[in-house]
């Protein structure tokens, strides 16, 4: 947060995007001591309304200095400890727009509030326990979930299915830690260790570590998602395609060669995946100056995408321009796509089937193949599992980070114990794996780990 935070301090934020000119409302948070304090000096209630929790007023906002009415409004008023802070937190509800929220914000700072830090309130709920660091985590994640499937995972890492998890390895852990400093510290007054009854433990924590960190890339998948590159000769349906698979008309479509100048972006979900789709200009020799700029565009969005679908025109079949640029991306993921089809008798050539890529028969212009294309394009990228009917816990890259150094640690103690080493060299991993794991739920952290984290919040959250 670049700053400790002050106990009982007030902050204040726009909760909600505000958009000139748009949207029906916007919210200004206040959370702290001094939250009811500053909301009964600005706001007017009219008639008798009580002021109790969790209740909505209607009323006015206005200016204490010069009595003058800012903006018609409703708020809430949530007292601690049930509040998304566990504080006391009170929320004006204005009209949209910019300038109601805007002067409400200065008026709530001009009676003592601070302005929040991103992922401030965030930060106040995860301190004051009301969620552990992968909930709060999470509730970045549905803020910025791009996929319906995104959102239904960062509501499970919400309700704490990530949580129970690790906090059960973590204890096992512990008990495992405790048992062998009783023999450490007491081996008169003990039974031996039953190490082989430890290492099988050893073995399960293992195990279920093993199988949170295979759904690092799932995550990254559902958080991130893929940009797909399509590319290939002027004029062998790329756009088409692209309209086709976007069911719109981003892309102009001529029978010209070369229409395209630049690389045209569209964002679609497949099977619960955002993924970024650049139509690029098709790559030829061009003298001119324009299309040779559209041209390296398409070879710069080529190198940065997770996916080429390499284009090819069916009543052409394979030819040397086509080879020549194969060559050139075949180093990075692909598929080969075979469009207009329907022109054609023979709808994949046999000269391509040899090549060891997966191959996807399209007819853009009848919109036919597309279904195929998304299966294949989720089939190569290892995410058939990720639907809508099976959501999974999935971890980011911090949290990866965390059970990667727990899994080494454990893998240590337990190489430690087939050596036959003392027990003092087993509780020296222990403790890491054990530090490491409460790192991901945040029962183990610093404060520079928690600006980093935090700071990659909106502000209003």
């Amino acid at each position: 947060m670049g700053q400790t935070i002050i106990q009982g301090e007030t902050i204040a934020a726009i909760a909600t995007a505000i958009v000139p000119q748009q949207g029906s409302v916007g919210i200004v948070r206040l959370s702290g001591a001094d939250a009811e304090a500053i909301a009964r000096t600005l706001f007017k209630a009219p008639g008798q309304q009580p002021w109790e929790s969790h209740r909505i007023l209607y009323g006015y906002v206005h200016d204490p200095q010069t009595q003058q009415t800012v903006d018609e409004a409703l708020l809430l008023l949530m007292r601690s400890p049930r509040s998304y802070t566990r504080e006391n937190v009170v929320e004006f509800h204005c009209h949209g727009g910019i300038m109601a929220v805007q002067q409400v914000l200065q008026l709530c700072v001009a009676q003592g509030a601070r302005l929040a830090e991103p992922g401030e309130f965030t930060l106040r709920a995860f301190l004051n326990g009301r969620l552990d660091l992968t909930q709060a985590e999470s509730i970045a994640d549905l803020v910025g979930a791009q996929s319906p499937q995104a959102a239904q995972t960062a509501l499970a890492g919400m309700r704490g299915k990530l949580t129970t998890p690790i906090r059960e390895l973590r204890s096992a852990c512990l008990d495992i830690l405790a048992a062998v400093e009783a023999r450490i510290d007491f081996a008169d007054d003990l039974p031996p260790l039953d190490e082989p009854a430890v290492a099988e433990q050893l073995s399960q924590v293992l195990q279920a570590v093993s199988a949170i960190l295979d759904t690092a890339y799932q995550g990254e998948l559902l958080r991130s998602g893929l940009k797909v590159a399509i590319v290939g000769r002027p004029n062998v349906g790329k756009s088409s395609l692209l309209n086709a698979w976007s069911r719109s008309d981003r892309a102009i479509v001529t029978e010209l060669p070369g229409t395209t100048r630049d690389v045209v972006e569209s964002q679609l979900v497949v099977g619960g995946i955002p993924i970024q789709v650049l139509d690029t200009a098709g790559i030829r020799e061009a003298d001119n100056q324009v299309e040779q700029i559209g041209i390296e565009r398409s070879r710069a969005a080529t190198q940065s995408a997770d996916l080429v679908l390499l284009t090819i025109d069916a009543q052409q079949g394979w030819t040397a321009a086509d080879e020549q640029l194969y060559g050139l991306i075949s180093h990075r993921p692909l598929i080969l796509v075979v469009n207009k089809t329907d022109l054609v008798a023979d709808r994949v050539p046999e000269s391509l089937v040899k090549l060891p890529v997966p191959i996807v028969s399209t007819a853009a212009a009848l919109s036919q193949g597309i279904d195929q294309l998304e299966q294949t394009i989720l089939k190569t990228i290892h995410a058939e599992q990720l639907t809508a009917s099976d959501v999974a816990v999935t971890i980011n890259q911090r949290q990866a980070a965390a059970l990667t150094r727990a899994r080494t640690a454990l893998e240590q103690v337990r190489t430690t114990i087939s050596n036959q080493l003392p027990l003092d060299f087993w509780t020296i991993d222990l403790r890491m794996a054990i530090r490491a794991l409460g790192e991901v739920t945040g029962e183990e952290l610093t404060e520079s780990m928690l600006d980093e984290i935090f700071s990659r919040f909106c502000i209003g959250k």
